[in-house]
């Protein structure tokens, strides 16, 4: 007796282990949503924060050239801005080396106008400043050393100044990044996994059914009991 109880228990632990819930086929969209917030929020925190600074130089044309022309020169200076010669004249305002100094500089410039505009980063203000003002001071030197030929002077417009606030993004924001992210890879995920295939579950009436279908395959054809039917009467 005590053996048929507990095979009843077993069997409705199993019972209940076969009914238990499946996660919804979405679940991927909102766990890989918090994991990228997670990853993002926590990439803010530890990241040291980055400042950027800007000098901006402008191509100013002589009594003989045209505007266009200086418009020419400044998308070619801006381009030699970060090149071995110019860091060369750099290196020593910016008070590093010239190999550090390539990867903490950039230089941009419009299509539309003849300014140059000479950004450096650190995670120091006041060095970031130095570098991009460092870096225009060169340009400007090594390029009217050639204005007599050019017809084109480059002009200090404005001096980078040290910045008050980091220009890396902060932790919300970090997290707010992650989150679309994560949400993007979950959905994608969801879009690219093949659809999910069940067995269909057997119903109660199956058994019926399939009685009905062999006692229906039984049955003689329509022409069998005519005939049938027709040797009767003869005889």
């Amino acid at each position: 007796m005590a053996e048929t109880a507990d095979q009843k228990k077993s069997d409705h632990r199993s019972e209940k282990k076969r009914r238990a819930p499946r996660p919804p086929a979405w679940w991927p969209l909102p766990a890989c949503a918090l994991l990228g917030m997670a990853a993002g929020g926590a990439y803010g925190v530890l990241k040291a924060p980055e400042y950027a600074a800007t000098s901006y130089v402008v191509a100013v044309p002589d009594d003989t050239t045209e505007p266009a022309t200086a418009l020419g020169f400044a998308q070619a200076y801006a381009r030699i801005a970060t090149s071995s010669s110019t860091l060369a004249y750099a290196q020593p305002r910016a008070g590093i080396d010239a190999k550090r100094l390539r990867t903490q500089v950039r230089a941009e410039t419009s299509p539309e106008s003849p300014m140059i505009a000479i950004t450096g980063t650190s995670k120091s203000p006041a060095e970031a400043a130095d570098i991009a003002n460092a870096v225009a001071d060169a340009l400007s030197l090594s390029s009217n050393q050639a204005a007599k030929n050019t017809g084109v002077q480059l002009l200090l417009f404005n001096q980078a100044v040290a910045p008050a606030d980091p220009a890396s993004p902060s932790a919300p924001i970090s997290g707010a990044v992650g989150l679309c992210a994560g949400g993007l890879l979950g959905g994608l995920w969801l879009l690219a996994r093949p659809a999910r295939t069940g067995r269909p579950a057997r119903r109660a009436d199956d058994g019926a059914t399939q009685s009905s279908v062999e006692e229906y395959a039984s049955l003689p054809a329509q022409g069998e009991h005519t005939e049938t039917k027709e040797k009767e009467s003869a005889r």
